[in-house]
């Protein structure tokens, strides 16, 4: 009750109750909207109130009835926007007209959209080298904006297409297009309300994705066992009262997690290999705990993953995990007695150093009981915004296959570049050393998404122009280049009206489900352009009279986005028919060679196994190490309010949370007011130290040693060049941190 006050109190504030209502009862339904908020997959049937709490505050954000035009830009200088958080940019509504701030100048002010357009296909035809741009990405852009965007990117001769991907889920893609040949999940929603068991790691679907306690909710119902690995324990996953049910409602919910393992940060690999030692030592003693002929038949590498995994001491991974070794075997007794076994995980464990051995681990795991393509098992990373998995499939990537290359420049006339672009890290780097001239964003908050904030401000500001196509306003926009541009854009729930009718667009969902997306709200002003809009305009400038640029009806295809669809059609595989498969509000699922016919498009033409020494952080003595993380209050960057009901966290933001143990040992008390402080050593051997100011000490429930803070705020402890192995991913939740009283 509470969640649905909230939402509904948040959404009266922001829209009012009559389009409140119209809106919130359009959400994710087939002629409806997709939510911009996950991309949690919704069920063929759907229920009337098809959104959470946290969907509701999104919408009522983009949806709100407040304006900025410029003569809000007028009141507000550059320098007085910046002392403002994201929550005020956030808070004061919709931007309405094209804005510019010209080098040296202390306001954004108006500009035609001529003349915007013009400004930024002038900076474009003008680079030295079109490796000087660079190209970002939220995962809110649709399907249809998203391959336009990379064919602009692409046919001005770059491949620098940074999303944010890359600090999210590129762990989960570099291990499973590794040992899966895919680099997406494998299951679908039916998968999760069929499962046997369901594990669920690193991961918080109560506030991040809580439409999936409603598909753990049916598989609970269907005799589903549930196990939540998580340092702190979150309420969705003890309990779920459902909104939509009475049981939800006043009969006190159904309980969840059958097991908890409260983990210590960064222990999870060596968890998913003691799993996996608990499977091999009951194979020794009975026999038929694995599944000999799907590893025959369908894998490599075995042997070699066994013997390591074997030779592993129950001492060490007690040591890495925190756990009993009682507390593992239980949840491995939980896989013996399972028929169908899927992993769940986010964020908890692509962020950290090892994250992609934890995450070859987590498959290593299903391959021996053979919980890969088949009913109620697989991998399943959750994917965190609305269309990012859908991004990715439009070529939104700075490593494009060859294979998606070729098809590209078979469609469009033109030689696309083959060299790899920059990810986010790289990107940031090159804006640091003085190599990127302009940066647009499609979307997003990158300022305050990326790690190491002081180094990031610096390389922003580095460059002569940024761009922003954007809904609202937030941090992005008042951390500028020498030039600022601020494109507003069309958002989810607005009319799309162009070439003569209304317009739909499409996005793939987090299990590689797409449908359409049509808006039906008065856009905020009569001008507006949606990204479709912009991005052709710009392309149309930018390859005017230009040799060698793909050749497109740019004009055509802003005027009728199924032209897009159908040069999507002939680019990526699997989307054949495309406009007839989304008539109607119909869904239509993407080919997945592991789930449809356990084929494995790997180095070895099946699925591998990998043997992975493993891995865990060592915390010097009298520190700590935190993990970054979202309040319920939140949405990626975007902030609801200052308050984390679900953990019982009011009165602001700037709070540590830290085991009460570790509060007395280090010598502080609840209520401190402490400066965090980040150490991390270079691959200079020189030790580098990050300052965020003024947090409160909250003691909690995690383990000795860990500890946890809301990011943005604590985006500026981490630092840019610890990354993951092999995917770049920032370590966000792997910050060796010091607490210093104020």
């Amino acid at each position: 009750m509470p969640a649905i006050v909230h939402a509904l109190q948040i959404a009266q504030e922001q829209m009012g109750v009559v389009r409140s209502a119209e809106t919130l009862l359009r959400m994710n339904q087939k002629q409806g909207f997709d939510c911009p908020g996950c991309a949690w997959p919704e069920t063929d049937k759907r229920h009337i109130a098809e959104f959470c709490e946290n969907g509701a505050k999104a919408v009522a954000e983009e949806a709100t009835i407040r304006r900025i035009g410029p003569e809000f830009f007028a009141e507000h200088s550059v320098a007085d926007l910046q002392r403002h958080d994201d929550w005020w940019l956030g808070q004061q509504g919709r931007l309405t007209h094209p804005m510019i701030k010209e080098a040296g100048a202390t306001h954004y002010t108006p500009i035609s959209w001529d003349d915007a357009l013009d400004a930024v296909a002038t900076a474009l035809r003008g680079l030295d080298d079109p490796n000087e741009a660079v190209f970002y990405t939220s995962g809110r852009a649709s399907n249809e904006s998203a391959f336009l965007y990379q064919l602009l990117v692409r046919g001005l001769g770059t491949n620098n297409l940074p999303d944010c991907s890359n600090m999210c889920h590129e762990s989960s893609g570099s291990a499973l297009g590794e040992t899966l040949g895919v680099g997406k999940g494998t299951v679908s929603i039916e998968d999760v309300h069929d499962a046997d068991l369901l594990i669920v790691a690193g991961q918080n679907p109560g506030t991040n994705h809580p439409r999936m306690l409603s598909a753990l909710e049916k598989a609970k119902q269907r005799g589903a066992r549930i196990v939540a690995v998580n340092p702190l324990p979150e309420a969705g996953l003890q309990r779920f009262e459902n909104p939509q049910t009475v049981k939800g409602l006043i009969g006190g919910g159904t309980a969840m997690a059958d097991r908890f393992l409260q983990i210590r940060l960064g222990g999870d690999q060596a968890l998913f290999q003691a799993l996996a030692k608990h499977l091999l030592e009951a194979e020794d003693r009975t026999g038929g705990v694995l599944d000999h002929d799907f590893i025959a038949e369908h894998t490599s590498g075995v042997d070699e993953f066994t013997a390591g995994v074997r030779a592993l001491s129950w001492a060490e991974i007690e040591t890495a995990t925190g756990l009993a070794e009682d507390d593992i075997r239980a949840v491995g007794d939980e896989l013996l007695a399972s028929k169908s076994t899927i992993v769940c995980w986010a964020m908890g464990l692509t962020q950290h150093p090892h994250a992609v051995a934890t995450l070859r681990d987590v498959v290593n795991l299903l391959l021996l009981q053979g919980n890969v393509g088949r009913p109620g098992a697989g991998v399943c990373p959750v994917r965190g915004h609305s269309n990012v998995q859908g991004d990715r499939t439009m070529g939104i990537w700075e490593k494009p296959p060859a294979a998606f290359l070729d098809a590209l420049d078979a469609e469009f006339g033109f030689s696309a570049p083959r060299e790899p672009g920059h990810d986010v890290v790289d990107a940031i780097r090159a804006m640091r050393d003085g190599r990127t001239k302009v940066f647009m964003a499609l979307g997003g908050n990158f300022v305050s998404a990326t790690p190491d904030t002081e180094v990031v401000e610096a390389g922003i500001r580095s460059t002569e122009l940024t761009v922003q196509v954007s809904t609202k306003l937030n941090r992005s926009h008042v951390v500028t280049g020498r030039r600022a541009i601020i494109l507003p854009v069309l958002g989810r729930t607005d009319r799309d009206r162009r070439g003569g009718r209304e317009q739909r667009v499409t996005v793939e969902d987090s299990m590689s489900a797409v449908h359409a997306s049509r808006g039906r709200l008065a856009p905020p002003s009569d001008d507006l352009l949606s990204e479709v809009a912009i991005l052709a305009r710009i392309a149309q400038r930018t390859f005017r009279d230009r040799p060698g640029s793909p050749r497109a009806d740019w004009a055509g295809l802003e005027e009728d986005y199924a032209r897009i669809r159908g040069h999507i059609e002939r680019v990526v595989p699997g989307f054949d028919d495309f406009e007839e498969r989304i008539a109607g509000g119909r869904t239509f699922v993407l080919p997945n060679g592991p789930r449809d016919a356990r084929s494995f498009a790997t180095s070895t033409g099946r699925a591998r196994f990998t043997a992975n020494p493993v891995e865990y952080p060592r915390i010097p003595e009298g520190r700590l190490l935190l993990q970054t993380l979202r309040s319920h209050d939140q949405y990626n960057t975007t902030i609801y309010g200052k308050d984390d009901r679900y953990r019982g966290i009011h009165g602001g933001r700037r709070v540590v949370l830290v085991n009460p143990d570790d509060v007395i040992a280090l010598g502080f008390a609840e209520g401190d007011i402490v400066d965090l402080v980040s150490e991390w050593t270079g691959p200079d051997g020189v030790l580098q130290l990050r300052r965020a100011p003024e947090f409160r000490v909250v003691g909690y429930s995690t383990p000795r040693g860990n500890a946890a803070a809301y990011y943005p705020e604590t985006n500026v402890l981490v630092p840019l060049d610890s990354v993951a192995a092999v995917s770049n991913t920032p370590t966000s939740k792997s910050v060796i941190v010091r607490l210093e009283r104020r």
